[in-house]
C-alpha cells in the first residue's frame, strides 16, 4: 500500500517533522491540529483590558476549519471523518466545546473520543484534535 504525506503551505507549519495529513490506502489520518495560524497567533486568543482571554468556542471551531482545510487538500472532507480524538486542557470547557462541535457534526458523523490533557504545546491553546478519515482512493 502506498502512503502519500500532505504539508499544507498555506497552513501553520508542524512544530516537528511530521506531515499535516498522511493517506494510507482508503484512510486519511490527520495529525493534532490547533487553531494556530501561518503567523504563529491563534484563533481564540484575544487581549481584554490588558488581560489574555481564551475563548474554547472560537478554538474549537477553528481547529474544525483547520482540520477542514487538510481533508480538501488530501480530497477528503469532514462528511469522510470516522474518528475524532480531542484533547482539552480543562473539562470545565467541556459544554462549550461540544456544543460548538454539534454546530460541525451530527449523531451520524465521527466516532469520538475527548480526553483531559495537563497542557497542550503552547499556554494560549484549550484544544487540539487528531483525526481519522475514511475516503476511497479515485
Amino acid at each position: 500500500m502506498a502512503t502519500q504525506s500532505h504539508l499544507l503551505s498555506e497552513k501553520a507549519r508542524p512544530r516537528g517533522r511530521f506531515p499535516h495529513a498522511k493517506r494510507a490506502g482508503d484512510f486519511i489520518y490527520v495529525s493534532g491540529t490547533s487553531s494556530r495560524r501561518p503567523d504563529d497567533t491563534f484563533v481564540g486568543v484575544d487581549v481584554v483590558d490588558g488581560a489574555k482571554v481564551l475563548d474554547i468556542r472560537q478554538q474549537t471551531a477553528a481547529v474544525i476549519e483547520n482540520i477542514q482545510d487538510i481533508l480538501t487538500a488530501a480530497g477528503a472532507d469532514l462528511d469522510d471523518l470516522v474518528q475524532v480524538t480531542a484533547f482539552l486542557v480543562d473539562m470545565a470547557d467541556f459544554a462549550a466545546y461540544n456544543e460548538t462541535y454539534a454546530e460541525f457534526f451530527t449523531e451520524d458523523g465521527p466516532t469520538r473520543t475527548t480526553v483531559a490533557v495537563r497542557e497542550l504545546p503552547h499556554p494560549d491553546l484549550l484544544i487540539e484534535m487528531q483525526a481519522v478519515a475514511y475516503k476511497p482512493e479515485a
